[in-house]
């Protein structure tokens, strides 16, 4: 996979203690790297060949190529 051309998301915190969560891919799903956002810091996520799934704990806006979805807070 080329790095330049992985799908990517933004998330947008509406709070303070927003955490992005980053999961493997694999035979077994684990957490491999975690963020902690400050209300209104913005972080760009990209997949990638370790990163499957990304979580998000907190109230956000996450934007992606197929929409704009904003987390229950």
């Amino acid at each position: 996979m080329e790095m330049a051309n992985a799908d990517y998301i933004v998330v947008k915190a509406k709070e303070q203690g927003v955490h992005v969560i980053g999961l493997t891919r694999g035979h077994d799903t684990r957490f491999h790297h975690t963020e902690k956002l400050d209300k209104g810091e913005v972080l760009i996520c990209q997949f990638t060949d370790h990163t499957s799934a990304i979580k998000i704990r907190g109230n956000a806006v996450v934007m992606t190529k197929y929409g704009t979805i904003e987390t229950d807070a």
